[in-house]
């Protein structure tokens, strides 16, 4: 765990949040569930990621691990957007 995300506080009032009712909980924002829905929507699952052995530069690699402990998530997510702009 990255030594800033142990400090951060949450603002959050959770005594308040968990004396809730039901009845109190505004749902007004949420949208209806029709047939109409379920007509459109479609199964998706994500495919499942590779594990391979990529020859990097030291820098680079030391860029991304200075960018959090999900360097490797931010690495792939690189990748993808480089390899998406480049389909032919």
């Amino acid at each position: 765990m990255s030594e800033n995300s142990t400090n951060n506080i949450s603002e959050t009032n959770w005594e308040k949040f968990d004396s809730l009712t039901e009845e109190e909980i505004d749902t007004s924002d949420i949208p209806p569930i029709t047939e109409e829905l379920f007509k459109k929507s479609r199964w998706w699952k994500p495919a499942k990621s590779l594990n391979v052995l990529v020859e990097i530069d030291p820098d680079t690699l030391a860029w991304f691990q200075s960018q959090g402990e999900d360097y490797e998530k931010k690495m792939a997510a690189a990748l993808r957007i480089y390899a998406n702009a480049h389909k032919a």
